[in-house]
């Protein structure tokens, strides 16, 4: 298999507003709306993020978000009305936790340090 894109694909039972909420989270609108029951956000190269009404494309799920800072990210978000919770040290990262409107646990890291081990 040659992959050539990925998506993270989310359930939402309101997409107007599950687009807004990931609007502030992101600090940037979505890219492409393909759909009327799907909207999508080109993160990297190769991934982004979809949000959609249709059961058939996505269904409830969990996403990492590595970032720079998480504590710099919480007051960001806590500033847009979106509270994550306390750290958690983890054995490669600081980690946060928040669920979106429809449930989805996303997770924010740091990135590793030390790296993974390998598999």
């Amino acid at each position: 298999m040659k992959l050539q894109r990925i998506y993270t694909s989310l359930l939402t039972t309101d997409l107007a507003m599950a687009e807004d909420w990931y609007t502030k989270l992101l600090g940037r609108g979505p890219d492409n709306r393909p759909m009327d029951t799907l909207v999508q956000w080109e993160l990297f190269d190769q991934s982004g993020l979809a949000l959609s009404t249709d059961k058939e494309i996505a269904g409830k799920g969990v996403m990492f978000l590595y970032v720079e800072d998480v504590v710099a990210e919480r007051n960001r978000l806590q500033g847009l009305g979106i509270v994550i919770g306390d750290d958690i040290q983890g054995d490669y990262s600081t980690l946060a936790q928040v669920r979106d409107p429809d449930g989805n646990l996303l997770t924010l890291a740091t990135p590793p340090s030390p790296s993974f081990p390998p598999a």
